[in-house]
């Protein structure tokens, strides 16, 4: 027997569950799969700030209490670089603060009010394939009960990230990708203790990048440039906190803070945007359409982007008939996506030191960042993109 809904919705990550949410909202039916089971979903440590946009998307869907009690407000980018700190106070040039609230915190608030909805998500059930994308009957196909099932919907939204299925199912004459991967990835640690300061620090140091972040007021977030194929068992306790303190402390700013680590692991860095994001009934959302460096803190806020233009189109589609806003989708999307681009690239380069690149280029890079910290327009450029472009056209 084959199943029926308007949108199939397959993965459950910030960006479908969003989804889900905001068409229950409108009164749209979906389904959403998922691969992994709930709590690997509700625990995944991924970003932990939000842009004024994305506070306000989360405050306009009844997603807003649980944020404004627990989140944390940073007014302020320390960058730290030739022995000294530099702050850029992005709150005063724009009028916006950067909020520090995790993203395993919104999974959870959204799986709270889909199961207060009665809404179907379902843990341990990965999709197989997708077809049928030029049809107005697409199928999910997934797995359950040890047998592949249908499910028939009017559409399907992506949101499964880059290794998923939904993107590979768009023809690959049709698809255009980008892609970069950098030379270095980043050691990520959780520990738990005070950062020294609430606000985030930058450090473009010769030994590598280092930065100094947090997702509550007793627990640290900090990475540490490394080599891309590099192994967190390679890093003891002692050589991460020297070697953060060694590309961090500078003797105008609080030193580095130790204490108990409690999670580590190696990220690379990528670049990646396809196009178009739309393919007949499929529309992808999040890392199923675009990657970025984590070094400009865009990932989650270009995902919640892209669904504060997804759920209003299919929203509109069911309420009038007309499609404009699911037409238009992919071109809205990629207009706003490149900009991201542009900035998460851009501090990527500049906050790193590059394996191999000449002693020009590393004085070229710290005179880039001092006119960055130091001149109005430089400020302004950097905060204007920092605390988010509009979220909708």
């Amino acid at each position: 027997m084959t199943e029926r809904t308007q949108v199939g919705i397959v993965g459950a990550g910030p960006a479908g569950l969003l989804l889900s949410h905001m068409l229950h909202l409108a009164g749209v039916e979906s389904v959403v799969f998922e691969r992994g089971n709930r709590e690997h979903v509700g625990t995944r440590l991924r970003a932990g700030g939000l842009e004024h946009g994305a506070v306000a998307l989360l405050e306009r869907v009844g997603l807003g209490a649980r944020m404004r009690k627990l989140a944390l407000s940073v007014a302020a980018t320390d960058f730290r670089f030739d022995g000294c700190g530099h702050r850029v106070d992005f709150r005063a040039i724009t009028g916006h603060p950067f909020t520090i609230y995790p993203q395993y915190e919104i999974v959870s608030d959204l799986l709270e009010a889909r199961a207060a909805a009665g809404g179907e998500v379902r843990f341990d059930t990965p999709v197989r394939r997708i077809d049928g994308l030029e049809s107005a009957r697409p199928v999910i196909h997934y797995e359950a009960g040890g047998s592949v099932r249908r499910l028939e919907c009017d559409f399907i939204a992506g949101c499964d990230g880059y290794h998923g299925v939904c993107r590979q199912a768009i023809p690959a004459s049709v698809q255009r990708v980008f892609e970069e991967n950098y030379p270095f990835g980043w050691l990520g640690i959780l520990a738990e203790v005070a950062p020294p300061s609430l606000e985030v620090a930058y450090a473009c140091h010769e030994r590598g990048f280092a930065m100094q972040s947090f997702r509550a007021p007793t627990i640290s977030r900090m990475y540490l440039q490394c080599p891309p194929d590099d192994r967190a068992d390679n890093w003891s306790d002692e050589r991460i906190w020297s070697e953060l303190a060694l590309r961090l402390d500078v003797p105008d700013r609080p030193p580095v803070a130790r204490g108990p680590i409690v999670q580590k692991s190696v990220t690379a860095m990528k670049s990646f945007v396809v196009e178009p994001l739309s393919y007949g009934t499929l529309f992808l959302a999040g890392d199923a359409a675009h990657i970025v460096p984590p070094t400009g803190a865009k990932g989650l806020n270009s995902a919640m982007a892209d669904i504060a233009l997804l759920a209003p189109a299919f929203a509109a589609f069911y309420r009038t008939g007309r499609r404009e806003g699911l037409d238009g989708y992919s071109a809205a999307c990629l207009r706003r996506t490149w900009q991201v681009q542009r900035f998460a690239a851009e501090m990527c380069t500049l906050l790193h030191r590059f394996p191999g690149a000449s002693d020009y280029a590393w004085r070229l890079q710290r005179e880039k960042l001092a006119y960055m910290t130091g001149t109005a327009t430089g400020m302004r450029t950097y905060a204007e993109s920092f605390v988010g472009l509009p979220f909708e056209p």
